[in-house]
């Protein structure tokens, strides 16, 4: 059983240290004065970094009253979430990489939180969450700041599998609870909400929640506040590592949720595109606005002072 959240990470370090193996506790040293590094890293490279193997990292975390390696990762996140702000964060993570490496240790991290995220995430969660809005009436989806381009990502594919899609319009609190006045138990509500968590969010999945309405959740941390209200959770990795949020596995979830919801309802869905391709065609909305591949031909005839230069 893992040990009550309240007691901090470093203080179990202090508590166990004598008790760890030798390659433990040079774990526990490089944990105590690089926790703020040790965060960002996968059990593999936390290992990597200090010479050991990934199962001794998650001997350690086990030894320190962890449920494995996820359960001590979450721990670090609380310890550095109370000790540095974003601004630090990023100075920590990408301070001292070069100018020229950048991209590459930016697009690595995003894997790594996908990797977490697969090795984390619920897949009865997620079977329930198809499920709940394939039986929804209604479907309500809301999310704010950094989380709105995944709710509007998430609304438009809905739309085009479920019949009834409400993308929650969230510019003020009492905005919400209007468009929310209808929902029942019939509906589900959908919240996406990661760090910093949005009041009026969790004010939404409460009142839908009050209305006895199905509410699922995509956030960071089962810890997350967004959960009082929820009986279906979806967690992905979404570290504040910079002053950008990640929203890469975030997006690789919803992505899942689409396809399984899409595998669900193919001929439903093959019907609504067959008849958007009809519209499209009879109201002309890509003549005049859609392009294909830029052809070898083109590319010729783009730049002829270029090309003249070169003859």
């Amino acid at each position: 059983m893992e040990e009550s959240g309240t007691k901090e990470l470093l203080l179990r370090i202090d508590e166990k240290y004598e008790k760890l193996s030798k390659g433990q506790k040079r774990l526990a040293d490089y944990v105590r004065e690089n926790y703020d590094k040790a965060v960002f890293l996968t059990a593999s490279s936390l290992g990597k970094m200090v010479g050991v193997s990934e199962s001794t990292v998650v001997r350690f975390a086990v030894q320190l009253g962890y449920q494995g390696y996820p359960g001590f990762q979450k721990a670090l996140e609380e310890v550095v979430r109370n000790r540095l702000n974003s601004i630090q964060r990023m100075e920590v993570t990408y301070g001292r990489v070069a100018p020229a490496e950048i991209l590459s240790t930016v697009l690595h991290s995003d894997i790594d939180k996908i990797k977490l995220t697969l090795e984390n995430i619920d897949q009865k969660a997620f079977d329930l969450a198809v499920e709940t809005i394939l039986a929804a009436r209604k479907i309500y989806v809301v999310g704010i700041r950094s989380c709105a381009p995944l709710a509007s990502f998430l609304t438009f594919y809905l739309n085009l599998i479920c019949e009834d899609v409400v993308s929650v319009n969230t510019n003020s609190a009492s905005e919400i609870f209007e468009q929310l006045i209808r929902i029942g138990e019939e509906d589900v509500i959908i919240g996406i909400s990661f760090p910093r968590y949005s009041m009026r969010t969790l004010k939404a999945l409460e009142f839908a929640g009050n209305r006895k309405a199905k509410v699922i959740t995509l956030t960071d941390s089962i810890h997350s506040p967004m959960n009082l209200y929820s009986s279906c959770n979806l967690i992905a990795r979404s570290d504040m590592a910079s002053i950008v949020d990640s929203l890469v596995a975030p997006l690789s979830v919803i992505n899942a949720l689409v396809v399984a919801l899409c595998m669900k309802r193919q001929k439903n869905v093959v019907e609504t595109l067959e008849m958007l391709e009809e519209i499209w065609d009879e109201y002309q909305v890509y003549s005049g606005d859609e392009l294909g591949p830029v052809s070898e031909k083109m590319e010729m005839t783009s730049y002829p002072d270029e090309q003249r230069k070169e003859k």
